[in-house]
C-alpha cells in the first residue's frame, strides 16, 4: 500500500436513552401478592401463569453478533477438519503428495552447516510474556500475553491491553508492570497455533544439521524504540555477545544474519550501534561487522518504511481494517456494539515507539510530491504485469512500457488524501498547505481534556477541537514530508518520545553530530473511506487504498531501492563497496485450502515458507555467496523506479 484515501467523519453527540416509567395498581379480594407487592386474585394468577408459559416457548431473539459468531465457528471447524483430513490421508494419494522439503533435498546433495545463523524477527511476530503485573493479571506469571493462543484477549481484555501498553511519557514499563520478550527459537517460530513465522525455515535448517549451538533467535521487545531495547533489556549487548560467542565456538566462521520486516532496520541499527564508541554504542570498533558477519539476508525489508504506518497511527487502520469495514459496515464502530475496538487499539499502539521506525523515510525525494512519484504510471492490470515480467534474468529486463502503461497516472506521492477527488486532481486545484502547525499545537495544548464522557476510552483526539480537526482535513492531501507535521499534531506524545530516537529525512552529511544518537466523545474522527474504488477490476484504488508493487505490507520501493541503487557499488551509504544483490520471489497463491499458505507465496509473512527463499538461505549458510546463488533476480520495476529518484550517492 502506498497511500490512503481518508474522509472526515462527522462528529455527532448521542444522547442517552431514557428508560420508560410505568405504574400499575390493582385491588383484589385474595391475600396472595406477587414479588412487587401487588395483590392477585385467582383469575389474575392463572392469566399470568399462562403468559409465563408462552414467554418460555418463544425463541430467543437472533442478533447480528450471533450470525457473526456462528459464521466464524463454521469457518474454523471446516478449516480444522480439512487440515485433519489432509494429515490423515496417505501422502501418495493423487493430489495430496507432500513435496520434498528444501532441507531434505539439499542434505542429500551433501550440504552441511558452515556459518552460524542468527534470525531477527520483525514487529508483532515475537512472543511477549508477563514477569510482573497488576492484580487483574493473577495467574499469568511467565505466560504469553502476545503470541500463542491469545486466550487472555477474551478472558480479561482490558487487563490484557493495560499490560501491553508502555508508559506514555517514557516509552518504557509502566509502574508495576514488566512484560518481556520470550527467549529462544520458540519466541517467533509460530505466531499462533498453526500459523508459522520462522518454524519452516528453522526446520529446514535443522535438516541439514543446524541446532541450538549454531542457530539463534535474536528476540527483543518489538514495542520499544531500538535504543530502549538496550537501555532496558541490554538486548543489543546480548546480541553482540552471542554473535561473538557463535563466531568463536564455530571455528571462527562468520555469522549469516536473516532479519525479517522491521527486524531488518533493527539489525541496521545494531550494526551502527555495535561499532560506535561506548557508552552510547557497543564499542566494537570500525571493523567489528566485517570480522563477525558474512552476509545479511533481508526478508521483506522495510528499509524506507511503509506508508500504511501513517494510517495506523493516524486512524488505527490499514487496508485490512478498511476491507472489514467494506464487508461488514459498522462492525468496528463504537456506536454499534460499544466495543470501541479501534479506540483501544490506538491508545495502546501509540505507546509503542517502534511504530515510528516504520514511517516513510526520505521525504518527497524518495516517495514523491503532490504531482510526482517513482511509481508513476504503474499498471494494476495483472495480465499485463505478468506479460511484462515473464522473461527475467539476472537483471531487470521487463518491458517497462507495458508494466508502466496507464491512462490516468496515480499520484502516489499523496500519502494521505481527504477524499477521492483530492487524491486525483492537479495540485494547482488543492488548497495550499499553509497550516500554522505551531499555532494549532498551541491551541491544542490550551484546550485541555474533555472530561464530559467519563468511562470511555481516552485517545489523544480528545484534546483536539472540532475546528482544528476540520482545518486538518481541509488541507486535502499530504506527502511523506508534511505528513510528519500532521502526525506531530494528532499524536504529539508518541512523536515527541520517538523522534528522540529516529530520523526520517536524508542525511546530507553523515558526519553531522545530530546523527550520533538515535468530536464525538472519545472517538477517532478520521477513517479510511472503504466505499471509494477506482473504475474496473484492474484499478489500483480499492476500498479507499491505493495499491502498488510489494508484498502486501512493504512497497517494492521501500524494500528494493537501497539494494537497487542506494547501496549498489561504492556509495556514501556503502563506503566499503560491499556487494549487494536483489532477489525477488514471484508470488503464487495456493491452489487449494489443503495447501495451507502455499510453498511459493510472496506475501509478507507467508514468504517465510517459500521453498525458493529457504533454499537460498540454506545455500548461503552452507558457504555460498550471493553470486553463487544467481545474483540479482528481479521481476518488478524497481530499477526503473530507482532511476527516477534523484539522490546524490
Amino acid at each position: 500500500m502506498a497511500s490512503s484515501v481518508l474522509r472526515f467523519r462527522k462528529l455527532c453527540f448521542v444522547e442517552p436513552v431514557l428508560g420508560f416509567q410505568s405504574s400499575s395498581g390493582a385491588t383484589t379480594t385474595t391475600a396472595q401478592k406477587d414479588e412487587n407487592g401487588v395483590v392477585l386474585n385467582d383469575d389474575e394468577k392463572k392469566r399470568r401463569s399462562n403468559n409465563n408459559k408462552k414467554k418460555k416457548k418463544q425463541p430467543k431473539e437472533w442478533r447480528c453478533i450471533d450470525n457473526c459468531c456462528w459464521l466464524i465457528g463454521y469457518m474454523c471447524t471446516t478449516w480444522w477438519l480439512l487440515l485433519f483430513l489432509f494429515h490423515c490421508l496417505p501422502p501418495t494419494m493423487t493430489g495430496f503428495q507432500v513435496p520434498e522439503s528444501p532441507g531434505e533435498r539439499l542434505k542429500r546433495e551433501g550440504l552441511t552447516p558452515l556459518h552460524p545463523v542468527v534470525l531477527v524477527p520483525g514487529i508483532v511476530t515475537g512472543g511477549l510474556e508477563l514477569w510482573e503485573g497488576r492484580p487483574c493479571s493473577e495467574g499469568l506469571f511467565r505466560k504469553r500475553l502476545w503470541g500463542g493462543s491469545f486466550t487472555e484477549i477474551f478472558k480479561r481484555p482490558l487487563c490484557w491491553l493495560e499490560h501491553l501498553s508502555l508508559h506514555n511519557e517514557t516509552g518504557l514499563d509502566p509502574p508495576g508492570i514488566r512484560v518481556r520478550a520470550v527467549p529462544g527459537l520458540v519466541a517467533a517460530d509460530y505466531f499462533a497455533p498453526g500459523y508459522f513465522v520462522w518454524a519452516v525455515l528453522i526446520e529446514n535448517l535443522a535438516k541439514i544439521g543446524y541446532e541450538g549451538k549454531n542457530m539463534y533467535m535474536a528476540a527483543y521487545d518489538w514495542r520499544l524504540s531500538f535504543q530502549n531495547t538496550e537501555i532496558r533489556d541490554q538486548a543489543l549487548s546480548r546480541l553482540k555477545s552471542k554473535i561473538e560467542l557463535m563466531y568463536v565456538t564455530n571455528g571462527y566462521k562468520k555469522v549469516v544474519v536473516v532479519p525479517h520486516s522491521m527486524g531488518v532496520i533493527y539489525f541496521l541499527h545494531f550494526m551502527k550501534w555495535v561499532e560506535s564508541p561506548s557508552p552510547m554504542g557497543g564499542g566494537g570498533g570500525p571493523n567489528w561487522c566485517a570480522k563477525h558477519i558474512k552476509a545479511v539476508m533481508n526478508i521483506g525489508p522495510a528499509f524506507l518504511g511503509v506508508p500504511k504506518a501513517v494510517s495506523n497511527i493516524f486512524s488505527a487502520e490499514g487496508k485490512d481494517v478498511a476491507f472489514l469495514r467494506a464487508i461488514a459496515p459498522g462492525l468496528l464502530d463504537s456506536d454499534m456494539l460499544g466495543l470501541q475496538t479501534l479506540e483501544h487499539l490506538m491508545r495502546v499502539s501509540r505507546t509503542w515507539d517502534s511504530t515510528i521506525s516504520l514511517l516513510p523515510k526520505g521525504g518527497d525525494t524518495i516517495w514523491g510530491n503532490l504531482d510526482w512519484s517513482p511509481e508513476e504510471g504503474l499498471s494494476c492490470d495483472l495480465d499485463k504485469r505478468k506479460l511484462s515480467s515473464s522473461d527475467t534474468t539476472n537483471f531487470n529486463h521487463s518491458d517497462g512500457d507495458i508494466g508502466f502503461r496507464i491512462k490516468d497516472p496515480i499520484k502516489y506521492g499523496r500519502v494521505i488524501s481527504f477524499g477521492k477527488a483530492a487524491s486525483q486532481i492537479p495540485s494547482s486545484h488543492l488548497p495550499p498547505p499553509d497550516l500554522k502547525w505551531q499555532e494549532l499545537l498551541g491551541m491544542r495544548s490550551s484546550s485541555g481534556l474533555n472530561l464530559s464522557c467519563s468511562g470511555e476510552v481516552w485517545t489523544e483526539y480528545d484534546e483536539v477541537s472540532r475546528e482544528n480537526i476540520i482545518k486538518v482535513a481541509e488541507n486535502k492531501a499530504y506527502t511523506a514530508q508534511n505528513t510528519f507535521d500532521l502526525l506531530r499534531f494528532v499524536a504529539p506524545k508518541l512523536m515527541q518520545r520517538a523522534e528522540a530516537h529516529f530520523s526520517h529525512g536524508i542525511a546530507d552529511n553523515l558526519d553531522d553530530p545530530k546523527y550520533s544518537h538515535y468530536n464525538k466523545c472519545k472517538s477517532i474522527p478520521f477513517r479510511i473511506d472503504s466505499s471509494v474504488n477506482g473504475q474496473g477490476d484492474n484499478s489500483c484504488l480499492k476500498s479507499g487504498v491505493y495499491f502498488v508493487d510489494g508484498d502486501e505490507s512493504v512497497p517494492v520501493l521501500s524494500a528494493g531501492f537501497m539494494c537497487a541503487k542506494g547501496w549498489r557499488g561504492k556509495t556514501r551509504f556503502n563506503p566499503s563497496g560491499s556487494a549487494t544483490y536483489l532477489r525477488e520471489y514471484r508470488h503464487k497463491a495456493p491452489s487449494s485450502l489443503l495447501q495451507g499458505r502455499g510453498l511459493e507465496s510472496g506475501a509478507h509473512v507467508d514468504i517465510m515458507g517459500n521453498v525458493a527463499l529457504i533454499e537460498d538461505v540454506l545455500r548461503v549458510a552452507a558457504g555460498a555467496s550471493g553470486r553463487d546463488i544467481g545474483g540479482d533476480r528481479i521481476y518488478s520495476d524497481i530499477m526503473k523506479m530507482s532511476e527516477r529518484i534523484n539522490l546524490q550517492l
